[in-house]
């Protein structure tokens, strides 16, 4: 912020008012003081003259830092230009403000105050207008004075409170620093007991209703999201949803929601902002700039838990590959249109941009990173050439991220699989050797089981691409065991979905095995409807170990149809 610059509406304005205007980056007062009666005069004689609301900003050493001639929401400081010292503190800035009409503080007024963060605002509201001064111009009094500033939420849904209209004489008198510190300790102690771990991120989830999606699904998409928010290591405060015919191109959502997200980030102490949509580069960008804090969509917080998860060297390649795809087009700028190196008029010049240079690098990496995972690809195609020249089935286990499928493969085969009740827990295919016992004729039977990633609603393409030697494991199988959580809400929504992903794969085995997990879980209801829908399908609980004699008998008998 330039101490020569004048924000606001500067229409019509002369050069001695802008120099008046400029003379009040001069100005200093105590910095336990709210303002001083000297200084509240010069700015309401200066609205008065401009016949238009005056703001000015002041730091806690009394300087003034901004003077922007219209109302608080006219003139506020940018999210991004805001100090931020977190949720324990205020922004360190308040606001003196004129009003040329004898009325309580507009809420737009007052969520300004909230957005930025500000220690106070204080309204004054002006009479006297058009009495000329000796020397020239008008001068406006100070008839009353408003004092206002945040609340902790606590109970209530109110942001801020409102003093009763004082005396210009009682709002200067007030000990500013105590009243910033009280507040600030209110703030802390909120922030305690809210219990999120400081390495944790603080989210505000934004969901988008539109006609295309039923309420349920939406609703369990949402849940959705904030279960993969949980897994990604952050704290979900809050939710916010809007309905809305269509997304709005800008922002994904309306302007008046922008301005709810907005208070709530500051209100919460959001840190990070994760919309249920994909978002597309400009939309980041602008959504940024309003909130002032980090903005991601739900692929992001996929592609985040991927890059957490993934143990291998092959799984590391593939997220890495993923990340970079999913960055490059997101990279801030015009791209081509920024290039200096082609021919004609207008794009000759110094030579190449550091964005160039940056889409560049990172287009290289891709490049290699895509042979790297070809030459994985052909080292899996190796091995399982080698398994089918034993004559041994392979059975990839397939199902919606956390139905129990890594669970399964330690019970069954007593592997040493990570699990845990966290979506997309395993990354990494493990195969392992399960024989089985014929009970009629004591022959056995070895086969080939391998975990496969856990699929999701509407997968990012990137991952889908980027996971292809993973998913070969599931094309190259000669049978498919569906794992499915019937103790989700929205188990066939679930099956769906991986339905779905499989059929766009064209390879994928068709003979399959339904089996139905965490029985001792489901709800009595889920048991009846999966029973008269799913006839052919196995009942398990993995972890309690109920139900795998009768799983292994349809395995055998799956293989020995296939």
């Amino acid at each position: 912020m330039s101490i020569e610059t004048i924000y606001g509406n500067l229409q019509g304005l002369k050069p001695s008012q802008f120099k008046q205007l400029q003379k009040l980056y001069h100005q200093r007062i105590s910095g336990d003081r709210i303002s001083t009666v000297d200084l509240a005069e010069r700015i309401a004689n200066l609205s008065t003259e401009l016949k238009q609301p005056l703001s000015v900003y002041l730091n806690r050493r009394g300087q003034v830092i901004r003077v922007g001639v219209g109302t608080p929401r006219q003139t506020q400081i940018p999210p991004l230009e805001l100090p931020r010292y977190g949720e324990l503190r205020l922004s360190g800035i308040r606001c003196l403000s004129t009003s040329l009409k004898p009325t309580p503080p507009s809420e737009a007024s007052l969520t300004a105050m909230v957005r930025q963060r500000l220690d106070a605002l204080v309204i004054l509201t002006l009479t006297g207008q058009g009495i000329i001064r000796k020397g020239g111009g008008a001068r406006g009094f100070v008839d009353k004075a408003y004092l206002c500033h945040l609340l902790p939420l606590k109970d209530t849904d109110n942001y801020w409170d409102v003093s009763h209209p004082q005396s210009l004489e009682d709002i200067v008198e007030q000990d500013f620093l105590d009243l910033v510190n009280n507040l600030e300790a209110e703030f802390s102690r909120e922030f305690i007991a809210q219990e999120v771990s400081p390495q944790q991120e603080r989210v505000l989830l934004v969901g988008l209703h539109t006609g295309d999606r039923e309420e349920q699904k939406f609703q369990d998409n949402l849940q959705e999201l904030a279960l993969l928010v949980d897994s990604a290591g952050g704290k979900v405060l809050a939710t916010i949803e809007q309905k809305r015919s269509h997304p709005h191109p800008q922002t994904l959502v309306g302007a008046g929601k922008v301005e709810e997200i907005a208070l709530q980030v500051q209100t919460l102490g959001a840190n990070l902002v994760v919309f249920d949509r994909d978002l597309s580069p400009a939309q980041v960008r602008n959504l940024e700039l309003q909130l002032g804090v980090r903005v991601v969509d739900r692929t992001e917080v996929i592609l985040d838990i991927f890059a957490q998860r993934a143990q291998s060297r092959a799984g590391k390649l593939q997220v890495e590959l993923a990340q970079l795809e999913y960055m490059l087009p997101r990279l801030t700028g015009r791209g081509q249109a920024m290039s200096r190196l082609g021919g004609g008029i207008g794009t000759r010049g110094p030579g190449e941009t550091k964005l160039e240079t940056e889409r560049r690098a990172i287009q290289k990496r891709i490049t290699r990173l895509q042979q790297e995972v070809n030459q994985l690809q052909s080292h899996r195609s190796r091995l399982r050439q080698q398994r089918q020249a034993h004559e041994i089935t392979s059975i990839a286990i397939v199902g919606y991220t956390n139905a129990g499928k890594s669970t399964l493969i330690n019970t069954l085969t007593n592997a040493d699989v990570y699990t845990a009740d966290q979506l997309f827990a395993t990354l990494d295919p493990t195969t392992r050797r399960l024989t089985i016992t014929d009970p009629n004729t004591s022959d056995t039977t070895t086969l080939l089981m391998t975990d496969t990633v856990g699929f999701i609603h509407e997968l990012p393409p990137p991952l889908v691409d980027s996971f292809r030697a993973t998913l070969e494991e599931v094309t190259e199988a000669d049978a498919l065991l569906h794992v499915v959580d019937l103790s989700h809400p929205a188990w066939e929504s679930h099956i769906e979905s991986v339905k779905a992903i499989l059929a766009q794969m064209p390879l994928a085995p068709s003979v399959e095995l339904i089996a139905l997990n965490k029985i001792d879980k489901a709800k009595s209801e889920h048991l009846t409807i999966a029973k008269e829908k799913y006839p052919q399908a196995v009942f398990i609980s993995a972890q309690q170990r109920h139900g795998l004699t009768t799983l292994r008998d349809r395995l055998l008998q799956l293989v020995a149809s296939n």
